[in-house]
């Protein structure tokens, strides 16, 4: 039998005087609250109560097992309660990790909203472009780019990210153009060393990253941001997601490039936590503000 119901059943029947009480406060037949105590009698040695066809008496044993029961039932109930508002209620601290260069220019400036609409949750947010384990680090949901492999994962997806090859019209002034794959083998191209679809020095071509080409690069960075700066001081060619390079190419500061093979789709951007029917309503809440604020800006 299963402790704690048979602990209820007691205190119950000790409230209610009679075990057929306690069985219809529990919806459960008199037979069956019977065997409740029975069990909790045989488990702890001891009569717990002195049983007639009218009435129920507590032992010195019983009187003294009821006061903590009651008190192991009522901390029992507080704990249910407290899970219980954490899935109902957006309350809490909310531990979110995110991808360094598209936390800081995309979801950061968003934050401020979040928080104003839920003043009872304090985030704690970590930005790395290495790859984390949710539950070993114990944050909550994440941000993740590209393809998904995680099966232990849920995840929703936010918006669409796409791969752009371009350079500081200085760099093409002095180098050329290139027109096609193979002529990267003739440019410094800067290489990305956190990349999770290609090794650092190989880019890939081709809507399904099919078309590889080698590179050669005088600087290797772990950061989109680092990579930008050198493109943007006439360097070489980048070739990063639309997420870090979509201003500089907009404000003319980077000129796209067009090859013979189209540029590898990097996949989706999702919100990821670990697998659970029922997340917290904290992450439920972070989730829907940033596929409703993320998919606006990247369709």
């Amino acid at each position: 039998m299963d402790r704690l119901n048979s602990m209820r059943v007691f205190c119950l029947a000790a409230q209610a005087g009679t075990l057929s009480g306690a069985a219809r406060i529990l919806d459960m037949s008199p037979s069956m609250a019977t065997k409740h105590v029975d069990a909790l009698e045989e488990r702890l040695g001891v009569k717990l109560l002195h049983r007639t066809t009218r009435k129920l008496v507590l032992t010195e044993a019983g009187e003294a097992y009821l006061e903590s029961a009651q008190r192991i039932l009522a901390d029992v109930d507080e704990a249910d309660a407290a899970a219980t508002a954490q899935r109902t209620r957006v309350t809490g601290m909310l531990r979110l990790n995110m991808p360094l260069s598209f936390g800081m220019r995309h979801i950061a400036p968003l934050l401020p909203a979040f928080c104003e609409a839920h003043p009872a949750v304090t985030l704690d947010v970590g930005m790395t472009d290495a790859a984390v384990n949710l539950v070993d680090e114990r944050w909550d949901m994440a941000v993740r780019i590209g393809h998904l492999h995680d099966d232990t994962l849920q995840a929703r997806r936010m918006g669409s990210c796409r791969m752009i090859l371009c350079a500081a019209p200085a760099y093409l002034d002095r180098h050329g153009v290139p027109r096609t794959v193979a002529d990267l083998a003739n440019h410094n191209c800067l290489a990305y060393t956190l990349s999770s679809s290609a090794a650092p020095m190989q880019w890939r071509f081709g809507q399904d990253g099919s078309v590889t080409q080698p590179i050669q690069s005088n600087l290797r960075a772990n950061s989109g941001e680092a990579l930008l700066a050198a493109a943007l001081g006439g360097l070489g060619l980048i070739y990063h997601p639309s997420f870090i390079l979509g201003e500089s190419v907009a404000s003319g500061a980077l000129t796209p490039l067009t090859l013979d093979h189209p540029c590898h789709e990097l996949g989706g951007i999702y919100a990821v936590w670990p697998s659970n029917r029922h997340p917290p309503a904290k992450v439920r809440a972070m989730v829907d503000f940033l596929v409703q604020r993320i998919g606006a800006a990247f369709p």
